[in-house]
């Protein structure tokens, strides 16, 4: 089923020739059920980029859902066009009085500093409070799962002593719930960031549960035991290409960086990655919108509490 994106966005070209059926404005309107309403903070610099990778994940469900593009306004992109955004994105004021099915609400690149340091924390902190009351269900991406973890349950991120950065093998804990149904026993996902959970903190606190990690990694999915709160602290939504983007970024600044683990074949650079996490990718987006959104979401938005 399709996914309904607005006609002119990019991602919308990239995911029609990757054979997703892409639903335009004018189709949906005309079809007579109520599409599944998932808003998403796009926090990361590239934001087309970031778009086409979220849509993708979203669009292997037989659910119309309508994505609506939010973006702070308390910090100015350096990297995403002002036309880009003046065209497909709102800011909290234009949703504030909105309810949602879902939010996901992306990663960022300030792990580096303190939560309180960073520009938009004080708006961020306003929209994560928001939807407490307008959304259903929240799905919350690497530096957004540590922000969210740290806003609703005062859990902090620790520093790494080298960045976490490769494909890397995770195992589920809790096979029966419906957030990891159909998942292998072990899978694969990428990570890319420089600090982690207090995972400590996190297994101490009993409305919480571990129901992913990885000996290398971590606590890789996190979930709030009522479901209306989802915590990745991977990217699974991430192309093949990204982590070697990312690679060759920083050599090219001069960074401290290692060649990510069990990325490229035979650790030669010049080879291309093969994508390993795809399934396991679609299936943790499609389980979030059917089990935790779909089937708990009223119909009527209005009763969300």
């Amino acid at each position: 089923m399709p996914i309904n994106i607005p006609d002119h966005l990019p991602a919308r070209s990239v995911l029609e020739k990757e054979n997703i059926f892409v639903m335009g404005e004018r189709c949906a309107l005309r079809q007579d059920i109520r599409p599944l309403r998932i808003l998403l903070l796009n926090l990361m610099p590239d934001k087309p980029a970031t778009e086409a990778q979220i849509c993708r994940c979203l669009s292997n469900t037989p659910l119309q859902i309508e994505i609506s593009l939010l973006q702070v306004a308390t910090h100015t992109s350096k990297t995403t066009s002002k036309e880009h955004l003046l065209s497909f994105y709102k800011v909290f004021d234009d949703v504030k009085d909105d309810r949602f099915d879902g939010m996901i609400v992306t990663g960022a690149p300030v792990e580096h500093m303190p939560f309180e340091e960073v520009d938009y924390w004080p708006e961020l902190c306003n929209i994560l409070d928001w939807s407490r009351s307008h959304v259903y269900s929240s799905f919350y991406i690497c530096w957004g799962a540590q922000a969210a973890l740290y806003r609703f349950y005062g859990i902090g991120k620790l520093p790494l002593p080298k960045k976490l950065f490769g494909v890397f093998e995770h195992a589920v804990h809790f096979p029966t719930m419906p957030l990891v149904r159909g998942f292998d026993d072990c899978f694969l996902a990428p990570h890319s960031r420089h600090t982690s959970l207090d995972e400590a903190a996190v297994r101490n606190e009993p409305r919480l549960a571990v129901v992913s990690s990885s000996p290398e990694a971590g606590a890789y999915i996190v979930a709030s035991k009522d479901g209306r709160q989802i915590f990745v602290t991977g990217h699974s939504e991430y192309d093949a290409g990204t982590l070697g983007k990312e690679y060759r970024r920083d050599l090219d600044k001069g960074l401290p960086i290692e060649m990510p683990v069990n990325y490229f074949p035979n650790d030669d650079p010049d080879r291309p990655p093969p994508l390993l996490w795809r399934a396991h990718s679609n299936l943790l987006y499609c389980n979030w919108l059917n089990y935790y959104v779909y089937q708990e979401t009223p119909y009527n938005l209005d009763e969300i509490k």
